[in-house]
């Protein structure tokens, strides 16, 4: 029987932090199906949380779109702890971007998952160069700590945003092309997205929030592009953010996948302009 939020919460949240592969909110490293969920590892293998053929009545509420490690446009072809650094911390912002906004909103188990990503064991590949260039680990180990013990959000904000602060600081060190990593993050939401909605319905809560999270750290790279091609992109990446509700709770009401798909397509063509 797979795991839900409340029993990784109760088995607590610093055993993942530990290595537990029975708790861990990672999935299968060498997955290379664009299924990404926080079950395939509380479970130990792919349970039915990855799918969107499950026949759980329920949403999924694991899951923060790790067990498609290769995802975006290098799905299937390589592990996300094979990605390029500056990928890799893009991904890994997103979940947490999808975790904060969780904490935030009141929904403490449904961010864990989320946010134990940076942290997590079944992740040092992806976290591979981060603590050369100032990745503050305990910090999020301290924030893991706060959920575990029912701490408000409201209480450690100061934590929450140095937390943001920590991986953004990261991601103007790694640099790396703009376009080129916008590109990864739509992609990757799309794909996320279609696994957590199904037939109008969110199957698998994980994906459709860790999709969220995507286009909320796209939001901070396109502030790099310039000129009227640059605010095309905002313009559209905005509409884009605007089909999710404030915070993506499990109960959210979601926007059709092919009107996500669709909004995605506008915002590439516009990035396709930018030079």
């Amino acid at each position: 029987m797979p795991f839900t939020p409340r029993d990784l919460m109760r088995l607590g949240l610093t055993a993942a932090l530990l290595g537990s592969t029975s708790v861990a909110a990672c999935g299968n490293e060498n997955n290379t199906a664009p299924a990404d969920s926080e079950s395939s590892a509380v479970s130990g293998d792919q349970s039915e949380e990855t799918s969107p053929a499950s026949t759980s009545t329920e949403p999924a509420f694991a899951g923060e779109g790790e067990g498609g490690e290769g995802e975006g446009g290098e799905m299937g072809a390589m592990s996300t702890g094979e990605l390029p650094i500056e990928k890799r911390l893009a991904f890994m912002r997103g979940h947490v971007e999808a975790g904060l906004a969780l904490y935030r909103a009141g929904a403490p188990e449904q961010a864990a998952p989320h946010l134990l990503h940076p942290v997590s064991e079944t992740h040092a590949a992806e976290r591979e160069g981060l603590d050369d260039i100032g990745f503050k680990g305990d910090l999020f180990v301290g924030i893991s700590d706060a959920l575990e013990e029912g701490t408000a959000s409201s209480e450690i904000e100061g934590q929450l945003s140095e937390a943001e602060e920590n991986l953004a600081m990261m991601a103007d060190t790694v640099g790396g092309d703009t376009a080129d990593i916008l590109n990864y993050l739509l992609d990757t939401t799309l794909a996320e997205y279609r696994i957590g909605v199904v037939d109008g319905e969110i199957v698998n809560a994980g994906e459709y929030q860790d999709a969220f999270g995507f286009v909320v750290v796209a939001q901070d790279y396109v502030g790099d592009l310039e000129g009227d091609a640059g605010e095309a992109v905002r313009t559209e990446l905005e509409a884009l953010q605007a089909m999710w509700p404030e915070a993506p709770l499990a109960d959210s009401e979601p926007t059709p996948v092919d009107e996500i798909a669709s909004q995605i397509s506008r915002v590439q063509l516009e990035l396709s302009a930018v030079r």
